[in-house]
């Protein structure tokens, strides 16, 4: 209640202007996009929870889709989105806490930030305010982008905060098909500049309490699209995190 009721003073008084234009119509140049799995069966965790999820997921992109981000903007989820409540139709979905797997109203919208998150590193925009779990949960198991290159969320304090700081306007797209949450980032004007996000120093530690701890840093290489020249190589942050699963397979286990 404390970091709620702080988040919503620094919403009153603070004065950052916050994108809340949407239009159906798309920008016209893609930018990046990408995809995940609706429905993932987990160890432990009830499917119901994942159905709700989709649900919870086709209410706040309800809040977002078509969002334009113009110059000097931020976009920020709980803004656009409220609490998640039963009243607004939101359902229990899968929350972790703690490294606990538990069920909360609106529960399953990490996989939104996750997928904005990911999209926006292949960017120019500018990530503000981004928070991810202490905890390493489920094991690697068709993994596509690496470890930790995603962001948790908890309304309202634990949020996903986007600032376009270029001279041109983006727009966030997002839709919902019969197996995949679709994102997609359009701008005005043609790209610059290409990016390549990827895993540097991953390593995982046998610690002295007897659990293992996961580390890694998330970077990004930036090309000129026209000639592919690599202009730069970015640091863009690092994880740690307790593993709640035993990282190493016993003897003679295939």
């Amino acid at each position: 209640m404390y970091y709620r009721a702080a988040r919503a003073i620094v919403w009153l008084w603070h004065r950052k202007s916050y994108a809340k234009t949407r239009s159906g119509e798309s920008l016209p140049h893609l930018v990046k996009d990408h995809q995940s799995f609706l429905l993932r069966p987990l160890k432990d965790v009830q499917m119901r929870l994942q159905y709700n999820k989709i649900t919870n997921l086709m209410l706040a992109i309800a809040c977002i889709d078509g969002l334009i981000i113009r110059p000097g903007e931020t976009f920020s989820i709980w803004r656009l989105v409220g609490k998640p409540s039963t009243r607004k139709g939101y359902l229990p979905g899968l929350v972790l806490n703690q490294g606990k797997i538990e069920e909360g109203i609106g529960g399953g919208l990490c996989q939104l930030g996750n997928l904005i998150f990911w999209m926006v590193l292949h960017t120019p925009l500018s990530i503000k305010e981004r928070y991810r779990h202490g905890y390493d949960v489920f094991p690697d198991i068709n993994r596509k982008i690496p470890f930790g290159a995603g962001a948790t969320l908890s309304y309202n304090y634990i949020d996903l905060q986007i600032k376009n700081e270029t001279q041109q306007a983006y727009q966030l797209k997002l839709w919902l098909s019969d197996e995949h949450l679709h994102g997609a980032i359009f701008c005005e004007q043609p790209p610059q500049e290409y990016y390549e996000v990827y895993e540097a120093h991953h390593r995982i530690v046998h610690q002295w309490w007897g659990g293992y701890t996961r580390h890694n840093q998330i970077k990004r290489r930036v090309y000129h699209t026209s000639s592919h020249e690599l202009l730069r190589d970015e640091w863009v942050l690092e994880n740690h995190a307790i593993m709640m699963y035993e990282p190493l397979l016993s003897a003679g286990q295939a």
